[in-house]
């Protein structure tokens, strides 16, 4: 089956690119603007930077290696293998000669490093080399599992032999995960039990520790605590996700209920307190990584891409293992909000941080962005795992819909197009998320229970299938029977904009609201006359909805405050003045997704209230 993750056991069974085919719409128009333009963005801009030429250079004659220097950071080889797991996913024609030119570079003992091939295993810490070979594996995974054997999964095999090989009985691991993740898929797809034991071992090594001290502590590496022990997802952010999956698989795969059950616990507490509105993570920009809980300041949020794909991923796998919604229902409050956030409409340019609050515009970048800040989309950056890491997740999306289970089929997220299971056929047909109309028609029948996620937010929707229409709460909409051609349920949605506070606890929130509609959070955004949003506080009164062209935006009301300023920012409190409303201005809201399209803008998520009990 061609899924990204593909477990032996689990509550449920995802259904892969083979079984789902996503028709346009939302996503299925971001899917083709993928494998149109996004891909082939990603290739071009790792020529014109060296990226690919590194591997050039090593696949010659190894009496010239050298005569041109390495191009990139020490990672960057990551780089090439996220795309050729994209390539893999969309089965794209430029996949055999990039895997060809990566061929040529591997060493005789499957060793494969264009930065470290003449000092190999020096630098656990920053060296990178086990985390380029797990997207490298995931690659190969892909490749095995949407094509067969081929020059990519034979290089793949020979680099998953040379770790097990070197590092099997060693108690040595890389400062960033991910192998431990890729080599559980290539047992899974290829029944070598030797890469499970090789990445149980990775996992079982961290918190020993394995790792040296660095200047932001050991919790940068998740190398502080053993997985075990650990209470919360805390240091680097993508490394926590990375991780997190990688124990996910390994607890699954040994039925070690214990590793699963402290991952759960994690999961648990970090959403409750580290977790951004958006479902970004990472509070810090310094080291990337989650701050102390409640710490989430909406302007300094770092919320990079890849860690909301890391989280992506790991609420995939904890829905697999346990079938519990919540976990459905976080990654569609990322997908929506970081996934589909990072790439411009056009799919040129890219996010690499996503703030919830930009107070200055940002000066375009022409070229290669240095800085990773998130106030204005970049065509590339020196540290270009986000892009790469959005073209493989797109390219695989398909993945992420569905299950199944032995009683039928459940939907998670509700996007059109077509589900195939053992002879029974789904088309869905909505126009989510700016509809909250869902219909699942019947192509191919017999009998099955129909499951249909209803979202945590949802509260008043409704199921009719067979002339009946009943209330749902959120959760699961299960509609069971035998099913002919032609038979539809129908699924509503509440899609009225509602208004959403911060917990208390968030001192950077206090006084703030937000608007979220259906899965979608809104900000305002100042571009060209738009009032500066430095000066604006809103009213917690209902949103006003406007359709422009195909997408919801909101009107709030709300009003402007002077301008003027004294010589001392502070004012007793009786002095205090709230901003007349009774002639409020409207304030546009756009989808969060969408901001940064239109040029160099500030942007708040966070809305100034002057009552939080208005």
């Amino acid at each position: 089956m061609a899924s990204p993750v593909l477990p032996s056991s689990g509550v449920l069974s995802p259904l892969g690119l083979d079984s789902v085919r996503l028709a346009p719409g939302f996503w299925g128009d971001r899917v083709a603007l993928n494998r149109e333009v996004i891909i082939a963005h990603c290739q071009e801009w790792m020529e014109r930077a060296g990226w690919i030429g590194n591997f050039r250079t090593l696949g010659e004659d190894p009496a010239r290696r050298g005569a041109r220097p390495r191009q990139g950071r020490e990672f960057s080889d990551s780089e090439i293998y996220k795309l050729l797991e994209a390539m893999a996913w969309a089965d794209h024609p430029a996949l055999p000669e990039l895997a060809t030119t990566v061929a040529r570079a591997q060493e005789e003992d499957g060793y494969l490093n264009t930065r470290w091939h003449d000092a190999r295993y020096t630098d656990f810490e920053w060296g990178h080399e086990l985390y380029c070979y797990g997207h490298l594996i995931q690659a190969g995974v892909a490749r095995l599992r949407v094509h067969g054997e081929d020059e990519l999964t034979e290089v793949v095999r020979r680099a998953a032999d040379h770790i097990c090989l070197r590092f099997m009985d060693t108690t040595e691991t890389c400062g960033h995960p991910v192998v431990e993740m890729a080599l559980v898929e290539l047992y899974r797809v290829t029944g070598v039990e030797r890469y499970l034991e090789m990445a149980r071992r990775f996992v079982e090594r961290r918190g020993a520790p394995a790792l040296d001290d660095i200047p932001f502590g050991r919790a940068y590496f998740q190398d502080d605590l053993p997985v075990r022990k650990a209470e919360v997802f805390r240091g680097h952010a993508v490394r926590a996700m990375y991780l997190a999956c990688g124990a996910v698989d390994v607890a699954v795969e040994t039925g070690d209920a214990e590793l699963l059950s402290a991952v759960e616990a994690q999961w648990e507490r970090t959403v409750a307190r580290r977790v951004h509105l958006t479902g970004g993570l990472g509070s810090h920009h310094s080291d990337e990584a989650f701050g102390e809980d409640f710490e989430l300041p909406p302007d300094r949020a770092y919320s990079e891409t890849c860690a909301g794909i890391g989280s992506f991923m790991l609420s995939q796998r904890l829905l697999l293992a346990t079938g519990d919604v919540r976990y459905a229902d976080l990654a569609e409050r990322t997908l929506f909000n970081v996934l589909a956030t990072a790439p411009a409409l056009d799919g040129r340019s890219f996010f690499y941080a996503n703030p919830l609050h930009v107070r200055v515009p940002a000066t375009p970048v022409e070229g290669i962005n240095q800085g990773a800040e998130g106030g204005l989309r970049s065509p590339w950056f020196t540290v270009s795992c986000c892009p790469n890491n959005i073209a493989r997740t797109y390219a695989s999306l398909a993945g992420y819909i569905a299950t199944s289970d032995a009683s039928g089929v459940q939907i998670h997220h509700h996007i059109p197009g077509e589900i195939r299971h053992d002879g029974f056929a789904l088309r869905v047909e909505t126009g989510y998320p700016w509809s909250g109309e869902v219909t699942v028609r019947v192509l191919e029948g017999g009998p099955a229970r129909i499951s249909l996620r209803v979202p945590s937010w949802a509260s008043g929707a409704q199921i009719s299938h067979g002339g009946a229409t009943r209330p749902v709460s959120p959760g699961y909409a299960v509609a069971e029977g035998e099913w002919g051609a032609g038979d539809e349920i129908r699924l509503d949605l509440p899609m009225t904009p509602r208004w959403t506070l911060p917990d208390r606890r968030v001192d950077a929130l206090r006084g703030c609201a937000a608007v979220e509609r259906g899965p979608v959070v809104y900000c305002a955004e100042s571009v060209g006359d738009v009032p500066e949003l430095a000066l604006v506080e809103a009213r917690v009164s209902p949103p006003v909805e406007h359709l422009v062209d195909g997408v919801v935006e909101l009107d709030v009301e709300s009003a402007r405050l002077s301008p003027e300023t004294g010589d001392w920012p502070y004012t007793p409190a009786q002095e205090t003045e709230s901003p007349d409303l009774s002639d409020p201005e409207p304030l546009r809201l756009v989808p969060y997704h969408r901001w940064g399209n239109r040029g160099p803008a500030t942007m708040r998520v966070w809305l100034p209230v002057p009552d939080r009990t208005a």
